[in-house]
């Protein structure tokens, strides 16, 4: 089927494979739809339909109580049954290079980091390239709908994709992770995507604010920037928020790096609802650790230290939007913060 889209800047059009979705095959084939979660929450990805016919393969998608007529639509959500013709109110973007793909993967080396916090790779049929900072929507068969989460890892080519997912409860997928015998079970992945991407012709200071299992992305643009010699030149800010330090993970992945990069990058963990154990920074001196809701703590370290940076946010939307508040606050422009929507 042949899908045309129309935006302020243009119209696009592609080819959809019978029960592909929309978004997804625009990606695909290189056309920049608007999106941010890919999974049915955001409602960024939302279409008027002009003509043509559509199904939902999510109905429940909460992403839904965007919608304001029968004729809107979510085009993650969303296959053609014939040529359609969509409306959406944001412009296309450009293009990222590779673009995504859909591939199989195996499940492997799962291990837990805490008791709501997982670690697995998916080992892909084939390697593909990714921007740091990006990330892969996941699907379970048997589950409806994907789950989006960020590679951890950096390599320029790669058949390894590293995750960690925290536990939601009653959470369809997470439980499936979190379960008995997920080593080598097969899961369907497209990727990559996101636009909160690093790559070093940033030329700008780093600074990293992440809230639970948001530290994933960040790790995938530090190890970019470490393999780059990036901080040789650069500073490097990062500060990650958990509850106390039972909930604390890859410690000894950020002590490393703080190590290999030296004094220009600075790691700061935040226990929001703890003091600092003393054992916890004897064992690792090269980070430092603070008590304090994340956002609070990076604005206090951060004062009059915003010139020449970009700002890379991950993590629950309250800390998300908290450490935007504080950065427009002081008076960071909004072309230099980038994040995803995950939810």
């Amino acid at each position: 089927m042949k899908v045309v889209v129309n935006a302020r800047n243009g119209t696009r059009d592609f080819e959809c494979a019978t029960g592909e979705k929309i978004l997804l095959a625009g990606l695909r084939s290189g056309v920049e739809l608007p999106y941010e979660c890919g999974t049915g929450t955001c409602g960024t990805c939302k279409a008027r339909r002009a003509s043509g016919r559509t199904t939902t393969e999510w109905a429940d998608a909460p992403g839904h109580r965007y919608l304001k007529g029968e004729n809107e639509l979510l085009m993650c959500q969303s296959v053609a049954h014939e040529d359609c013709v969509l409306e959406v109110g944001a412009p296309f973007k450009d293009a990222f290079a590779p673009a995504p793909r859909a591939l199989t993967g195996v499940v492997r080396r799962s291990r837990p980091l805490t008791h709501d916090v997982l670690a697995f790779d998916v080992e892909l049929e084939q390697p593909i390239e990714f921007a740091a900072g990006q990330f892969a929507l996941l699907t379970v068969p048997g589950i409806v709908g994907a789950r989006a989460y960020s590679m951890v890892n950096f390599d320029r080519q790669t058949r390894r994709l590293a995750f960690v997912v925290k536990k939601k409860p009653e959470g369809a997928v997470s439980e499936r992770l979190f379960g008995e015998g997920i080593e080598g079970a097969r899961l369907g992945v497209f990727a990559p995507i996101g636009h909160a991407i690093f790559t070093p012709d940033v030329r700008r200071h780093l600074l990293c604010i992440a809230g639970g299992s948001g530290i994933a992305g960040m790790m995938s643009i530090l190890h970019r920037a470490a393999q780059d010699g990036y901080f040789a030149a650069h500073r490097g800010d990062v500060f990650f928020g958990v509850r106390t330090a039972a909930d604390s993970f890859l410690l000894d992945e950020l002590s490393g790096l703080a190590v290999d990069c030296g004094e220009q990058l600075q790691i700061t963990v935040a226990l929001s609802h703890e003091p600092m154990p003393a054992a916890l920074g004897a064992d690792y001196p090269r980070l430092r650790f603070e008590t304090g809701f994340v956002h609070e703590v990076a604005g206090r370290h951060m004062q009059g230290r915003y010139q020449n940076m970009r700002a890379y946010l991950a993590g629950p939307p309250p800390a998300v939007d908290a450490s935007i508040r504080m950065l427009l606050q002081a008076r960071v422009s909004t072309d230099n913060i980038r994040y995803d929507k995950f939810s």
